[in-house]
């Protein structure tokens, strides 16, 4: 069984950064990807990132350059700088992990799938709140 916590959430200004976290227990195994997702009041959940073990990511294209998506496999943790936030950015944030991952492929590289049904353990969420 793997478990999910979610920190480092906030109020922010428009404009500056904030750093979320995510620890995560249990066996995720040694092929498994982890990603944000976010959902707004009123709207569907939709994915921000995604990091694979090898260190592929892909991002939604609202938080292309913005944002940075990494890991530090050897402590579990996943991260998610988040910069030059806008109001839009506003949301909870949930931290999601697949021991047994799909990945696409294109140009003999593979990347991890950005979706929710993609994935099967979720944390709690931790709110971000920018004005």
């Amino acid at each position: 069984h793997v478990q999910l916590v979610e920190s480092g959430g906030g109020s922010v200004q428009a404009g500056g950064s904030l750093r979320l976290s995510c620890v995560a227990s249990g066996n995720l195994g040694n092929k498994y990807t982890m990603a944000w997702f976010r959902q707004a009041p009123g709207n569907e959940r939709e994915g921000v990132a995604a990091i694979d073990i090898g260190g592929s990511t892909t991002y939604a294209d609202s938080v292309k350059g913005r944002f940075t998506i990494s890991t530090d496999n050897s402590k579990k943790t996943l991260y998610l700088q988040m910069n030059s936030v806008k109001l839009e950015d506003t949301a909870m944030y949930y931290c999601a992990a697949e021991p047994s991952p799909t990945r696409i492929w294109e140009g003999g590289k593979s990347f991890p799938l950005l979706l929710e049904a993609e994935f099967g353990f979720w944390g709690q969420g931790t709110q971000v709140t920018v004005s």
